[in-house]
């Protein structure tokens, strides 16, 4: 959520980052200033009201006091009595209105707040405006694989070592899903692995949240209520909530601290989570997309920080740094590129992605998005830290990163280190995990 404060004093630099976005939310701006200004007057209003009411109290019980005296030397108190019923009914005409006002404040406070969670992120100045045409590749490390031989699709490799079960989990679950199978689930195992362990050296903090959570871990993130079409929800038979499989564990993380305020001393927060990740991915696949490329459940680490806003830069390098460090150790040829601000997604003001060569597909594909929310996904969660040299909070910034998805790392790994006899060497890091050097079939 961004700061209304800093809305109406730079609309226009908010409209400007927006369409930077590649999202007109001029009106939406608009719309947020008005209603800001008819919450205030209401508010104005309503405060004038209730002090005249009280100013009305006080005076009728002066005139109490006074028609008391009155009637004790037995004199004629028409004339206060008259002012008294006058105040009442001035009090009741009050009452109605303040409270004719309390309901129209909750209408526009609801209309106020749909508008604020519906403005994406403002997207950090440096970015290049524009779409994915206009992301930027900043560095390419590690050597092209090339091979001797005609290197094999994924979908065949892991078919024919017993890795994937692709039939069988299309079987159990429908199109958009796979079975890891002897080998393959212990090869999935091990980079999980690998991940957890790295993290842990790296001194993050392990998580395991649940799977399935609760509306306001997903609008607190950002997910929602833009892109609630997108999850798998979960009715609940006994009440009206409603929860949903989370899509990531960015989700579950960025909610743990709401509506709290961590003290200075304890910041940054440093955390990772394995978790399996549900996501409906609407839309037909494209033909080079087969396999397990794009799917329904994958498994995922994620990396997140909760830090003061002075260390958010840092942060951002210390997790795109992690991010570089997990694909190098696995051997690969991949690259590191800077988002355009319409690239971003919704909650994030900027992104690097980590992208790995695929070699059956001819180009590279997204392994991990290392962003900053800045503080917007805070303002939507209330999360804040208090500052010790002035006692005040002041909201947090949040930053995440993927460290690593294993749906695109697995394909990767077994195209870019096969051999000509149909084999797979298994990348040096991983060798303690599974027990073997080669992945061959039969074994």
């Amino acid at each position: 959520m961004l700061d209304i404060k800093y809305i109406k004093e730079n609309p226009d630099a908010v409209k400007a980052g927006l369409k930077a976005k590649e999202v007109d939310c001029d009106a939406i701006v608009d719309k947020i200033i008005d209603l800001d200004v008819k919450i205030r007057g209401l508010k104005t209003s309503t405060e004038s009201k209730t002090a005249q009411k009280n100013k009305i109290a006080k005076e009728n019980g002066k005139l109490f006091g006074m028609k008391k005296g009155l009637e004790k030397q037995g004199k004629d108190t028409a004339e206060i009595d008259a002012q008294i019923e006058a105040n009442k009914a001035e009090s009741v005409a009050l009452d109605a209105s303040i409270a004719d006002e309390a309901v129209a404040l909750k209408d526009l406070n609801a209309e106020f707040r749909v508008a604020m969670l519906s403005l994406p992120n403002l997207p950090d100045a440096d970015l290049l405006p524009g779409g994915k045409e206009n992301n930027e590749p900043l560095r390419y490390i590690g050597e092209k694989p090339s091979f001797d031989f005609e290197p094999k699709h994924h979908v065949d490799l892991c078919t024919d070592l017993g890795l994937i079960d692709y039939e069988r989990g299309v079987k159990l679950a429908g199109a958009g899903n796979w079975m890891y199978t002897g080998m393959g689930a212990r090869l999935e195992w091990a980079l999980l692995n690998y991940f957890i362990d790295t993290h842990t050296a790296d001194g993050y903090d392990f998580i395991l949240p649940p799977h399935m959570l609760e509306y306001m871990c997903g609008e607190t993130a950002g997910q929602f209520p833009k892109f609630a079409d997108e999850v798998y929800k979960i009715a609940n038979p006994t009440d009206d909530r409603t929860h949903y499989m989370l899509p990531t564990a960015e989700a579950a993380l960025c909610s743990i601290y709401r509506d709290e305020i961590l003290t200075e001393a304890e910041l940054p927060k440093k955390l990772f989570a394995y978790t399996p990740c549900f996501r409906r991915e609407a839309g037909s696949h494209r033909a080079d997309e087969r396999g397990m490329v794009r799917g329904h459940q994958f498994n995922k680490v994620e990396m997140f920080q909760f830090c003061k806003p002075e260390d958010s830069d840092a942060a951002f390098e210390e997790l795109v740094t992690k991010a570089e460090n997990l694909v190098k150790g696995l051997g690969f040829h991949f690259r590191t590129v800077k988002l355009a601000a319409g690239d971003c997604s919704a909650s994030m003001a900027r992104t690097y992605d980590i992208e790995i060569l695929i070699p059956s597909m001819d180009g590279y594909k997204e392994v991990s998005s290392v962003s900053n929310a800045r503080d917007y996904q805070a303002r939507r969660g209330n999360i804040k830290f208090r500052r010790e040299s002035t006692g005040k909070t002041e909201f947090l910034h949040t930053l995440n990163g993927s460290g690593l998805a294993t749906s695109r790392i697995f394909p990767a790994l077994v195209e870019q280190n096969q051999n000509a006899d149909g084999s797979v060497t298994v990348p040096e890091v991983l060798r303690k995990y599974l027990g073997v050097d080669v992945i061959k079939k039969g074994e």
